[in-house]
């Protein structure tokens, strides 16, 4: 279907980022599934690439845009196929990537009343209402209504509804088959932001790229800092050049899912030792989350989080950041979808 653009023009979200709408004649408020990428992941210009960080003043430098190919996993957010992502679309993905696993497993036994393994749409619906209500976005569109935004139909029936339904809506959902999807989908998002720093294509990213992957959410109170450490790396010859894999990228994403047992485990071993080593924070890593890292993004942490450059991790720091980041991913906006630039 043709869209007949009534307007555009570009908006900024609440990371940063620059993201171009559009608007049909009815005034409903449209994105292109790679603008809905850049929407959400938030990232600096790669150190490989021409760009560079200027233009602010220091510790006010905005997040660049996402510079990877748009994902055909993506494109399923684009139901009607007219190459653009509606708002109750936009809120069906967001909420999606606000939901923890365990959680939504709860939920979705919750509503499995016979215990048979799978939902049908009107209990998905309920599920996802449940989930969208514990998020401060999802709360404030629960009827997929904003002042000022026009949404034709309601959130319930928006997204990825008809996809696992079917176009009749008859089909059931399996608890398996959805949870598959969720983690294929938080998989694409850490492979988008990879490619985004893998600026070469060499299949590795510079240690660099990888700590600016890490602050890339922080705080502005403390983003210059972590920045000014991120670039010391520069004057470190035995990190300068190290090249993270996707592998070792995608260990420490899948670290950011577990940080309250890592948080705790990390906070309770420090205060009754008084001291957390490099190999404290793996074995951590390894033995309560099951996560496996090596030496040189573990070091890289350490370089990044270490605030009084005494050797140690700034455990505080390090957790707020990477809390920072997953509040991002599901409430990174106050009023509405994006803030007028």
């Amino acid at each position: 279907m043709l869209i007949e653009e009534r307007s555009s023009s570009t908006m900024r979200n609440a990371l940063g980022c620059e993201v171009r709408l559009r608007s049909t004649p009815e005034g409903e408020l449209l994105m292109r599934p790679e603008d809905l990428m850049r929407a959400v992941v938030p990232v600096f210009p790669p150190s490989e690439s021409h760009l560079v960080r200027d233009g602010y003043l220091r510790g006010e430098r905005n997040p660049g845009d996402l510079r990877c190919s748009p994902s055909e996993f993506f494109m399923l957010f684009d139901v009607n196929n007219d190459g653009h992502i509606s708002f109750k679309e936009y809120i069906f993905f967001v909420t999606l990537l606000s939901i923890p696993e365990s959680s939504f497993y709860v939920a979705f036994k919750m509503f499995d009343t016979d215990d048979s393994g799978e939902i049908d749409k009107e209990e998905f619906k309920k599920v996802m209402a449940l989930m969208r209500a514990c998020n401060r976005q999802g709360a404030n569109h629960r009827h997929g209504l904003r002042t000022g935004l026009k949404v034709n139909g309601s959130v319930e029936n928006g997204g990825l509804v008809e996809y696992f339904f079917g176009k009749d809506g008859k089909d059931c959902l399996q608890l398996d088959k959805f949870v598959k999807f969720l983690r294929d989908l938080q998989d694409e998002m850490v492979r988008l932001e990879f490619a985004h720093y893998d600026y070469k294509l060499r299949g590795t990213i510079l240690a660099k790229d990888f700590a600016l992957s890490m602050v890339a959410s922080a705080d502005m109170t403390h983003l210059s800092n972590l920045l000014n450490r991120v670039d010391e790396l520069n004057n470190k010859p035995h990190l300068k050049d190290v090249r993270i894999t996707f592998e070792e990228f995608k260990s420490f994403a899948e670290l950011r899912k577990k940080l309250q047992p890592l948080s705790l485990a990390l906070f309770s071993y420090g205060k009754a030792n008084g001291l957390l080593t490099q190999e404290d924070f793996q074995r951590a890593a390894s033995h309560v989350c099951g996560v496996s890292l090596t030496d040189n993004v573990v070091e890289i942490i350490f370089h990044v989080f270490d605030s009084n450059r005494d050797g140690n991790l700034s455990l505080a720091e390090f957790v707020r950041v990477l809390h920072q980041r997953g509040r991002d991913i599901a409430q990174h906006v106050d009023t509405g979808i994006m803030v007028l630039d």
